[in-house]
């Protein structure tokens, strides 16, 4: 009855001294190893202390000559022409992907096509004014928001696509200019006959309300001169607005306040309006940090020591295995 118990103990215990003695092993293999290295820098520290010199001179050139740089263009798409924008946009950056140099000098008008590395547009979330004095579009937040999370929904397509700014971002290698990179994107993107053509309805009209809302204000301003005349006992004008003792005298100033604020936004609307993409905001020459650039004076000579350490290593297993096969 009591072998049993007896015999567990002692599988337990030597299960037990054998995982000791393979973990024992296991630490003493990585000690091997990294001694065996250490001897190996050692042997051959001359030919690792050229390589580390040649991969930094190396590395230190090219991050000096060869830097990648980001660029930023905030623009306002008017018109509707959001869509328009992305689409030209991606046409853009397939040709830069094609190596359609001719393409971007000539059509596009980019001094130094080659430079361009890449181009892209995304939309700047702006949920506020998204939805100002737009209850249509507050009422699709609002709709969408109830079936998912709203986050998701403000980064919808559908929706980041109708926000009043976007940003065109490009890389290029090494620094531009405005003239070179940037007014030649944007002169491209302004160049639509159909846009053009609405720009101009567009704006007449906006000429025009301005002009009918300076005639309403200035019929308002005449109404209240008039009042304040009566009230005053003045002499009244043979040209007198009769006033109805029962219309609410401070409606009247309201619908005059409500004009001017009106007559101010269109009148900032219209600087907008000159440009079918508005550019708002340029930034150029941003030192690009992310990844290997600019990092190749430490990652060159990692990279040449690494590799005469695999030819090395490959070296050692062809001689260990011609040494079996000639066995």
């Amino acid at each position: 009855m009591t072998a049993t118990p007896q015999n567990n103990q002692d599988n337990q215990e030597i299960d037990l001294s054998q995982l000791s003695k393979k973990i024992g092993s296991f630490f003493e293999n990585i000690t091997t190893q990294i001694f065996r290295a250490f001897l190996f820098f050692r042997r051959n520290i001359i030919w690792v202390g050229i390589l580390f010199v040649i991969g930094a001179g190396l590395g230190y050139y090219l991050d000096k000559t060869d830097k990648v740089y980001n660029n930023q263009i905030i623009v306002l798409p008017n018109f509707n022409s959001t869509d328009y924008v992305y689409t030209t946009v991606e046409l853009i950056n397939a040709k830069i992907e094609e190596g359609d140099t001719i393409f971007l000098k000539e059509v596009v008008g980019i001094k130094e096509p080659k430079k361009v590395l890449k181009v892209s547009i995304s939309p700047i979330p702006d949920v506020y004014k998204f939805i100002d004095n737009k209850p249509q579009n507050f009422e699709l937040i609002k709709l969408m928001s109830e079936d998912g999370d709203i986050k998701k929904v403000v980064g919808e397509t559908l929706t980041s696509k109708n926000y009043p700014y976007h940003s065109i971002s490009f890389v290029t290698n090494g620094i531009t200019s405005k003239e070179k990179t940037v007014d030649p994107l944007l002169n491209y993107l302004n160049n639509s006959a159909y846009y053009q053509a609405i720009q101009k309805e567009y704006v007449n009209n906006v000429k025009i309300k301005i002009a009918k809302n300076d005639s309403i204000i200035s019929q308002i301003d005449g109404f209240l001169n008039a009042f304040n005349n009566t009230v005053n006992g003045s002499q009244k004008s043979d040209k007198l607005i009769y006033y109805n003792e029962n219309a609410q005298l401070a409606d009247v100033i309201k619908a005059k306040d409500e004009l001017l604020l009106e007559q101010g936004n269109k009148r900032i609307e219209l600087i907008n309006l000159d440009k079918i993409v508005k550019d708002n905001s340029i930034i150029l020459n941003i030192l690009d940090r992310s990844a290997v650039n600019n990092k190749m004076k430490l990652i060159l000579p990692l990279f040449l020591i690494g590799i005469f350490v695999l030819v090395s290593i490959l070296k050692k297993y062809y001689k260990y295995q011609m040494a079996k096969i000639n066995s």
